[in-house]
């Protein structure tokens, strides 16, 4: 076969993802390997994609490869896909899989985001290998990789693939109705972060509404007009110092005129079933804060104009965003369904979050990512040196080897049940034991 391998870091040839691909060269040596450099080399893509276009037509296999970035590809990513999709090339019925490296946190929202990508070209798209940073340093680590590799040569063998989902109507882009604004603003800050154009009637209707109901003051961002000198190229500069390597000032910008916010909503028309690569660049971009939730405590919400309601990644991605953020999720509203209903739910749960200082326990995207997190820091802490002292100061290295007299309790009572005699001794005692602490906390209303 004639494989191709599309090169997403922007590291280039420094990959840790790229080092998988590499091996697979040398252990697959009756198949011919092509890389593209299309993560570095998204500027000069941007300006000529011929050679992208010679090297696709002429392959059998594609292998996106790229580490995952802020839940999903890199923004150089984004926007290969951008100009793979509005340069007309027919790729339809060529096979594609994705590799990529991480520590797992949201690696299922990366592949999704690409899988989608692969069925709106027509792609036989086929199910990715999602590897650690360290896999491939490691005996099982790479038979996981020839494994792979060799599943992936006879689903082409025998056609077979990740069936493509029943394509979803159009999105209505319902018309938002003007509203009156409310006369007097409640001191406050609302930040509304957009890349929406001038010409973008819809989206801008939205927020216009938006802020107009909203009984907050707000102010918008346009993120299409920062002098973004490109997107995160994980160099780790800022692991110390939290200072970017660009020189664009948007490290400082972020912080004094974005999070010093009450609240910030985030208002945006899906593309490629994502927030677009504009978007992409500065979520990556924020990795100047690290693993930082430096805006804990803050509620957020959301604008889009599309079918957001068919798109479930980028659900869970703007779910999981508010879960491990530590942030209040007031709401998502869209164009595709009563948008002026909507809108106005959405301002209203802001308000309240804001003026009652409202924050929900975390459920599963929350506790299960900042767990990956923790344990991640406490690793490279002498390289993540601000992380470190940021985990240690909020508290969060709640590591479960610390409770040791929980751990105690659990032997005693391992040992209760372990012995047929004393358990039915005990009969039901071990419930009233269990919810003695909890009665004690009912006693006192």
């Amino acid at each position: 076969m004639n494989v191709l391998v599309l090169n997403g870091s922007p590291k280039g040839d420094f990959s840790i993802t790229l080092q998988t691909l590499l091996y697979l060269e040398k252990k697959f040596s009756e198949h011919k390997f092509q890389f593209l450099r299309v993560g570095q080399q998204i500027k000069s893509i941007e300006k000529d994609f011929s050679t992208v276009s010679e090297a696709i037509t002429s392959a059998d296999l594609i292998i996106f490869s790229y580490p995952v970035y802020t839940f999903i590809a890199p923004s150089q990513l984004h926007r290969f896909i951008e100009l793979l999709k509005a340069s007309g090339l027919d790729v339809w019925g060529k096979f594609a899989t994705q590799i990529t490296t991480s520590k797992h946190f949201y690696d299922v929202t990366a592949h999704k985001y690409i899988e989608d990508n692969c069925h709106d070209l027509g792609m036989k798209y086929i199910k990715g290998l999602s590897a650690d940073m360290d896999d491939l340093l490691t005996e099982n680590g790479r038979k996981a990789a020839i494994d792979f590799f060799q599943y992936v040569c006879w689903c082409i063998k025998n056609d077979i693939y990740e069936p493509a989902p029943k394509a979803s109507s159009a999105p209505a882009h319902l018309p938002v109705s003007p509203a009156k604004p409310t006369q007097e603003k409640k001191n406050g800050d609302v930040v509304i972060v957009t890349d929406c154009a001038k010409d973008d009637k819809q989206l801008n209707d939205m927020i216009d509404r938006f802020r107009a109901v909203l009984n907050y003051n707000s102010r918008i961002v346009h993120i299409s007009e920062y002098p973004f000198h490109g997107g995160c190229i994980s160099c780790f500069n800022c692991a110390a110092s939290g200072k970017c390597i660009f020189k664009d000032g948007f490290d400082d910008f972020l912080r004094n005129n974005i999070q010093t916010a009450d609240a910030i909503i985030y208002a945006f028309s899906i593309k490629d079933h994502s927030m677009g690569s504009i978007f992409k660049m500065y979520d990556d971009r924020q990795f100047c804060n690290g693993h930082r939730t430096v805006t804990m405590g803050k509620p957020t919400g959301y604008l889009i104009s599309g079918n957001y309601p068919a798109e479930t990644n980028l659900q869970m991605i703007i779910e999981g965003r508010s879960e491990v953020g530590g942030n209040f999720l007031a709401g998502v509203a869209c164009d595709e369904s009563n948008p002026d209903e909507e809108i106005d739910r959405l301002a209203a749960r802001l308000e309240y979050a804001i003026s009652h200082k409202y924050v929900q326990p975390p459920n599963f995207y929350g506790v299960g990512g900042m767990k990956i997190f923790r344990d991640l820091i406490w690793l490279m802490r002498g390289l993540m040196k601000a992380d470190h002292r940021f985990y240690k100061e909020h508290g969060l290295y709640d590591f479960p080897q610390k409770k040791r007299g929980t751990a105690l309790k659990m032997y005693l009572v391992g040992a209760l049940i372990s012995s047929p005699k004393l358990k039915a001794k005990v009969g039901n005692k071990m419930n009233e034991g269990m919810l003695a602490p909890y009665k004690k906390v009912l006693e006192q209303y």
